[in-house]
């Protein structure tokens, strides 16, 4: 009787996390939330991808990838994400985050979900300034500035 209870009552969880979740795609030069346009973005090239807002095509955050020069050693390659309208720039090391095996679009699409999860983009492409302070304290590595050259 409880495994039946404790059954019904997980099957109504991972439902609710499916009906909840919200499905990021980009696709042309667009990102979508759940089939709506919330995002521009712009593939300068492999490592180097440009997001705007709908509102006044501002570009609001920059996403860049290095290899420290050193690119046959990828345990020092680390990635930026500059919020330009907020002048933060916030450095990370691990790629866990944004990985999608060889496909920066992928990469790109877990990125905004996890700027969707940390509210620091809201669901109508707004950057929240509040949060992006907080999401540079909990985050940001300052590779920079360790880095010696």
């Amino acid at each position: 009787m409880i495994t039946k209870k404790l059954l019904a009552f997980s099957l109504i969880i991972s439902g609710l996390n499916l009906y909840f979740s919200q499905d990021v795609e980009i696709k042309d030069d667009k990102v979508l939330l759940d089939g709506k346009q919330i995002l521009k973005v712009e593939k300068i090239n492999v490592t180097q991808y440009s997001f705007y807002n709908l509102k006044d095509d501002e570009e609001i955050l920059l996403y860049r990838s290095f290899d420290n020069e050193t690119p046959t050693y990828v345990n020092d390659d680390y990635y930026s994400l500059n919020f330009l309208t907020e002048k933060v720039k916030v450095e990370i090391n691990d790629f866990s985050r944004i990985a999608s095996f060889m496909n920066s679009k992928k990469s790109m699409e877990k990125l905004v979900k996890w700027l969707l999860k940390e509210k620091v983009i809201t669901t109508g492409g707004e950057v929240n300034p509040d949060r992006v302070t907080t999401f540079k304290e909990k985050y940001d590595q300052n590779i920079t500035e360790r880095t010696i050259r």
